[in-house]
């Protein structure tokens, strides 16, 4: 049995694994838990009673986080003429076309969102084996697949996030830094507690959320009872 480092001795300690804590209880023990050397994540697990095979199934939907995410997000743009110009000053790290495309086929992936145009995608499409496994293929209901690249841009740029299950039928997303106060974790999480809530397909019976768990990146899970 590995050995328990002192930082998660103090955490097992702080934290009652028998007992569900509310949402805001959850974010006021995770801020008292020790602290990695690094500015951690702060993220949330749900575990929904879905089948993610089945297509009527599907969790997925975008919120803006009213405090955003507290890291950069390098937003890659397929576009072209009058578009670069928009894209450029909506604050894209990277736009282009079919430079783009051959550099991505490539291997390289030194992004975290992609934007497109519906005229580009055909050309995109030739990138599913690379874009595809990493839930970086830009998608219409995702809002990254649209004719107003600067509304998508700045959008992406200033804290919209995207949420979908996982092979596993969970959801997984970071709602900010360990650094931000506790208003500012708890006023992103809530508005996704409720995003996800009100996505509950209308085929899932019974039970939708079977439990939820925050924690820091490196951190022991608080289970929540929301």
């Amino acid at each position: 049995m590995a050995k328990l480092t002192k930082r998660q001795k103090i955490s097992n300690e702080l934290i009652d694994k028998d007992k569900q804590y509310t949402f805001e209880e959850g974010i006021a023990l995770l801020k008292k838990l020790p602290k990695a050397k690094f500015d951690e994540s702060v993220e949330m697990t749900f575990n929904l009673n879905v089948d993610a095979k089945q297509a009527d199934q599907l969790v997925r939907g975008t919120l803006i986080l009213p405090n955003g995410t507290g890291r950069e997000t390098k937003v890659l743009v397929f576009c072209k003429g009058e578009d670069v110009v928009s894209a450029k000053d909506a604050g894209a790290d990277y736009v282009g076309a079919d430079d783009l495309v051959q550099k991505i086929s490539g291997g390289w992936t030194d992004f975290d969102v992609v934007v497109a145009t519906p005229d580009m995608m055909k050309d995109i499409s030739k990138l599913g084996k690379v874009l595809g496994p990493r839930g970086l293929m830009p998608s219409p209901k995702a809002g990254t697949v649209t004719k107003d690249i600067a509304k998508a841009v700045k959008e992406l740029k200033s804290g919209k996030v995207e949420f979908k299950t996982a092979k596993d039928g969970n959801i997984y997303l970071a709602i900010g830094k360990v650094s931000f106060d506790e208003k500012a974790l708890i006023e992103n999480g809530l508005l996704i507690i409720e995003k996800i809530k009100k996505a509950r397909p209308v085929s899932v019976k019974g039970t939708y959320l079977k439990s939820v768990f925050m924690s820091a990146t490196m951190g022991s899970g608080i289970q929540l009872n929301i």
